[in-house]
């Protein structure tokens, strides 16, 4: 086993399924520059990959699974249904076809990509998860992009308790109202763009702490996302970030450094709003 690999923490999600709490995100790389990126985080380290069907890119995604010759039970794979895909039998549909193209056979973790609620079709999406996850095809289900009332409607339907809502969460954009609703239903906090997309890599009080730890400002931003108990799927397509997104298992941040990067919240999305966005 990489040693690296064997430091990786995991978090226990609601169901008991363990996941490794630092993941590799495949959002915006094209497919045919996939295969080289995931082959790099699995050769670094990485044994959680995160993409979806909307990515366009589960195809070369799958190729790097399978030249990996890793044990699939050393994998934890995320896959995520497209808001076009909403609804009870379009969502069996979209597993199957994300399933093939990854190569596999089983998910770790399938997640509804956003709840578009002028379409309200996540309800039945969330029925055909529970179905899936009911006949083993997954380990686990969960959301992502949804606001706490979204997250009201489906714990209100009495079944499973997503296990995972994956949301865009950053010093920037610190989502609280959504962190405290994910804790009170006991569902893991994922963070994507877990960087801002460098947007808070200049500021000075991270350059700062960067400076006295002797990191560099992104491996600030992901200890303390690691510190506070969130999952985190950093992306690169450059080998030796990809391995430097993982060397973040080695010092700690105290709690004035960690209150200095909790302060630079200042509703600094960079994606969609998720009451707004319904697929375009």
């Amino acid at each position: 086993m990489n040693t690296t690999t064997a430091l990786i923490p995991n978090v226990t999600l609601n169901n008991g399924v363990q996941m490794p709490q630092i993941g590799f995100g495949v959002f915006q790389v094209p497919d045919d520059e996939t295969d080289a990126a995931v082959s790099s985080a699995l050769a670094a380290g990485y044994r959680s990959i995160d993409t979806a069907a909307i990515y366009g890119n589960e195809a070369g995604t799958g190729r790097a699974l399978a030249a990996s010759g890793l044990a699939r039970e050393e994998l934890f794979i995320t896959s995520k249904v497209w808001v076009a895909d909403l609804g009870f039998d379009a969502t069996l549909a979209a597993f199957e076809s994300s399933l093939e193209k990854l190569g596999l056979d089983y998910l770790d973790l399938y997640l509804i990509h956003w709840p578009a609620p002028a379409t309200d079709g996540y309800l039945e999406s969330w029925r055909a998860l529970e179905q899936l996850l009911a006949e083993g095809r997954v380990r686990s289900i969960g959301v992502s992009n949804f606001l706490p009332e979204h997250l009201a409607r489906i714990v209100g339907l009495g079944g499973t308790v997503p296990a995972v809502n994956q949301v865009e969460l950053h010093p920037a954009l610190q989502q609280r109202d959504v962190a405290r609703a994910n804790a009170a239903h006991g569902i893991a906090t994922e963070a994507w763009s877990p960087l801002a997309q460098g947007s808070v890599l200049q500021d000075p009080a991270v350059a700062r702490i960067a400076a006295d730890h002797g990191v560099s400002p992104a491996q600030v931003i992901l200890r303390w996302h690691l510190q506070q108990g969130r999952i985190i799927i950093p992306k690169s397509v450059t080998p030796s970030r990809i391995r430097e997104n993982l060397d973040v298992l080695r010092f700690d941040l105290a709690d004035a450094e960690l209150a200095a990067i909790d302060a630079l919240e200042r509703d600094g999305r960079t994606g969609p709003h998720p009451d707004k966005f319904n697929g375009s």
